[in-house]
């Protein structure tokens, strides 16, 4: 399939893929890159049906240096997004990484004796924007190249709860991602380039990356849905909440977007045990997306992750473990089956989703800061109400408070209905 080159898919052709994890040696397999390994990884993924992957580079391996960026390295990244468009996949490449599940990997010229923020320092933002640029250059001339993503959920550095933050304003936070923004459409121009943060980017009160940057800084907004954020503990494996989770993301996105019809990218969902069981994993992976599938502007569902992690490899999160939608020697999970189900019934048997005429009322503070943004957050009154309505048969979506009189807003997104968490009962 070939790349979109930016442009908005129509409200009938959501993308589907996985966030591809290695079998043999998880991340770390750029330390020791074997393209057989890849190849056979890819051969798993295709064969269920997705039509892209989402890879991830570790920075330090790739840029050890501020001025060495390995050619070795992106030579490898360009084999592997070669060997996706020979399986009919695209590729989108985060270049930041950053942080993947619980570890950090950042280069040592940011750390200890060479300590500098990584947002704000010059030199550090220089070398940031080089690498990014060198990446997407690199594969700018490749058609299965979807486009950048700056970093996986590099927001975890600038604040609590992180043990070590470099600090940032919600202003320099703004600047930073433009700034790299800039470097990958410099590297690929006219491809999809965008960034993205987990959840504390709409939950947290006092994070410096905001819900307005993530709906109005790249070329679509994504979200990222856990259940273990206290979603699933507080609500139960089997509840409304916990299966519309990753929808209410997608909606809630839409508040703070200027462009009526901005697409919303679901580019991390998965099964966390003991949160979601192994045996109800499959049930949960249907009823999410089926759910987020009911929400108009989707452009795309990325699972995560393709393939267990090996348990050879120590110190993760136990949780992590299991995540794949195929075992470490690629045999199909139920998850993984229950996923290509739900793809393959999307694209041969259900209806485009209708448009959601009923809107709940955001009210986070004044500015783009948000700075009450915990109401939307579980337990938030934006949150028990969303799925109150949506457990009564409802299909809401969210507007911001300033907007909910605005006609002319709410007639560019067919809203028909304005109503506040207190009217919801």
């Amino acid at each position: 399939m070939a790349a979109q080159h930016g442009a908005p898919p129509s409200a009938r052709s959501p993308r589907f893929g996985v966030n591809y994890t290695p079998s043999n040696g998880w991340f770390h397999h750029w330390l020791d890159f074997d393209l057989d390994a890849v190849r056979a990884d890819l051969d798993s993924v295709a064969a269920l049906g997705f039509d892209h992957v989402r890879v991830f580079p570790l920075w330090p391996v790739f840029q050890p240096n501020r001025t060495l960026i390995r050619p070795r390295a992106v030579e490898q990244l360009a084999a592997l997004t070669d060997a996706a468009g020979e399986r009919g996949l695209d590729v989108n490449v985060d270049g930041l990484q950053g942080h993947l599940s619980s570890f950090d990997f950042l280069p040592a010229w940011t750390t200890t004796w060479h300590r500098r923020n990584l947002f704000t320092d010059p030199d550090v933002v220089s070398g940031q924007a080089e690498y990014l640029r060198t990446l997407a250059a690199a594969l700018a001339d490749r058609p299965n190249f979807l486009g950048m993503t700056v970093g996986n959920e590099i927001n975890q550095f600038s604040g609590h709860p992180h043990p070590d933050p470099d600090r940032v304003t919600p202003e320099q936070a703004g600047d930073w991602l433009r700034r790299m923004l800039d470097a990958c459409e410099r590297g690929a121009p006219g491809r999809l380039h965008l960034h993205a943060e987990y959840d504390a980017a709409w939950y947290l009160d006092d994070h410096p990356f905001t819900p307005a940057h993530s709906a109005r800084i790249g070329a679509v907004t994504a979200v990222h849905s856990w259940v273990f954020n206290g979603t699933a503990q507080r609500y139960g494996t089997r509840s409304t909440a916990t299966a519309q989770h990753a929808a209410y993301l997608v909606e809630l996105a839409k508040a703070w977007a200027r462009e009526p019809r901005r697409p919303v990218w679901l580019q991390e969902v998965g099964a966390p045990a003991p949160h979601v069981p192994a045996e109800y994993a499959a049930e949960f992976a249907t009823a999410t997306i089926d759910a987020v599938l009911d929400c108009p502007e989707v452009w795309g569902v990325t699972w995560w992750c393709s393939h267990d992690v090996d348990r050879r490899l120590a110190d993760f999160p136990e949780l992590e473990y299991s995540l794949g939608l195929l075992t470490q020697d690629r045999r199909v999970k139920p998850a993984g089956r229950a996923v290509a189900e739900a793809v393959r019934r999307w694209r041969t048997e259900t209806p485009a989703p209708r448009p959601r005429t009923t809107a709940l009322v955001v009210d986070v503070g004044p500015g783009d800061q948000a700075p009450a943004r915990s109401v939307c957050a579980p337990g938030g009154a934006v949150f028990e109400a969303f799925m109150r309505l949506t457990a009564q048969g409802a299909r809401p979506t969210t507007v911001l408070a300033e907007h909910a009189t605005d006609a002319d807003h709410l007639a560019a997104r067919g809203i028909t209905e304005v109503v506040t968490p207190h009217d919801v009962h």
